[in-house]
């Protein structure tokens, strides 16, 4: 069988299933491609999930997320996708002022399945806080998309409304958009705003504040 770079396989040897339950498949996409309807899904738990990262399984410069059961092999950062979470991460530290915390691409515990590392979340409290367990929900999340826009509108959108996340930012790098979405549901949200590079947005969590969506954009070139 083989096994995505992310195993480390000098370490671990593997034979058919997975090593915390016998001849089950052992299943990995990559973000932003969706399985074939023929294959069988082994659905991780976020338990079994952070067994194996404890106990070393995975290669150390790996960058995974556990995605409603899934284990998806984040895409690698272009200049403009890292130039974007900065921005949007400076953007909300001036918004959120005193008893938030702004992670960047740090894990949240969302769900017994559900255990992503969002590119930018607000939670309530402190750096401390957090110190002996992840949160386990955000005031807002953000995520920033190139090549996974379908699966940041799509997949992503659905986890973060079933796990009630008040307020989800797709900041479309493809279409220089900010998507907003609020009032979650099972599977989606209640309310979607598209706003353009000229408009402006308060979170709400932090209706005070008046954030400009061109300001979340690296500059244009050319």
């Amino acid at each position: 069988m083989h096994l995505p770079d992310y195993f480390d396989t000098e370490r671990y040897s593997f034979s058919y299933g997975h090593p915390l339950r016998n001849r089950e498949p052992l299943t990995i996409h990559m973000e932003g491609m969706e399985p074939l309807a023929s294959v069988r899904i082994k659905r991780w738990t976020r338990a079994e999930y952070d067994r194996l990262s404890a106990a070393g399984y995975f290669n150390p410069e790996a960058r995974l997320q556990l995605i409603q059961g899934e284990i998806v092999e984040m895409s690698p950062q272009g200049a403009a996708h890292a130039t974007a979470i900065r921005r949007m991460t400076r953007a909300l530290e001036t918004a959120f002022r005193g008893g938030h915390d702004i992670r960047v691409q740090l894990p949240i515990a969302l769900s017994d399945d559900s255990e992503p590392e969002p590119d930018v979340a607000v939670v309530r409290g402190t750096i401390e806080d957090y110190e002996e367990r992840h949160p386990s929900t955000a005031v807002l999340i953000g995520e920033v998309a190139d090549s996974t826009l379908r699966f940041d509108q799509t997949r992503k959108l659905a986890m973060y409304a079933a796990a009630g996340i008040p307020e989800y930012w797709v900041l479309n790098l493809v279409d220089r958009t900010l998507d907003v979405h609020r009032e979650p549901f099972s599977s989606g949200s209640a309310t979607f705003l598209r706003l353009g590079l000229k408009d402006l947005v308060s979170p709400l969590a932090a209706p005070e504040a008046r954030l400009r969506v061109a300001d979340l954009f690296p500059r244009e070139r050319g």
